[in-house]
């Protein structure tokens, strides 16, 4: 949520620590704007620095479509992301295929209509051939989709934890799951909290987060 209060000292603070893991891919699941791209072009530049061997990823959230999504699109893959629309790539490691895949938001259609949030798409014809299939989707709510398209696991955002009272009483009126962990199906999903904030910059119960997620066999 770069825009009016969180600006690039914020965003360049998040890509150092975000560097220093030493992550294998770095993915941001939307939400990274609130203002246009000319408003805040100059914020977002510390993007061009996260750095990952198998990629940096991209997928939009909703508040990229209020704030001008395909200026936005072309603005972080002018920085060097990948963004994902309804795509994948495929990683290997060893004699193992990871894919790692992206939609749109979920809401995008309404707003774009060659946007339309669709998992299977992403996963495509290379679905059945990796081992490993994650989903970047910004809202929770794309996990049945997701599922039912076969991914493992899926990666998303947008609800912020709740945040502060009294929103994070209806967050679960919107989403089936407000953070952390959790499973549908054979797949698992990870909310992450998110690293800024909307609106008025505080939280309550739900701290800010970096996530780094770690993949290891099934036992």
């Amino acid at each position: 949520h770069v825009g009016p209060t969180i600006k690039r000292p914020y965003l360049n603070a998040i890509v150092n620590r975000v560097n220093k893991l030493g992550a294998d891919a770095i993915a941001i699941t939307g939400d990274l704007v609130d203002g246009s791209v000319h408003r805040l072009g100059l914020h977002t530049q510390p993007l061009a620095r996260l750095a990952a061997r198998d990629g940096v990823f991209f997928v939009t959230g909703n508040h990229e479509y209020y704030s001008g999504a395909d200026e936005w699109i072309a603005e972080v893959r002018r920085l060097g992301l990948t963004v994902l629309l309804n795509q994948h790539v495929l990683r290997h490691r060893d004699d193992a295929t990871i894919m790692i895949a992206g939609v749109p938001d979920y809401t995008a259609h309404h707003f774009h209509p060659g946007h339309k949030s669709d998992p299977r798409a992403a996963a495509g014809m290379a679905g059945e051939q990796a081992d490993v299939r994650i989903l970047l989707a910004h809202q929770p709510r794309s996990a049945p989709a997701a599922a039912e398209a076969g991914f493992h696991l899926q990666l998303s955002g947008h609800t912020h934890g709740g945040q502060f009272f009294p929103w994070n009483l209806f967050v679960p009126l919107q989403q089936p799951f407000v953070a952390g962990l959790h499973r549908v199906r054979d797949m698992w999903v990870y909310i992450s909290r998110g690293t800024g904030y909307w609106g008025p910059p505080k939280r309550f119960g739900a701290p800010s987060e970096i996530t780094l997620v770690r993949l290891v066999p099934a036992v």
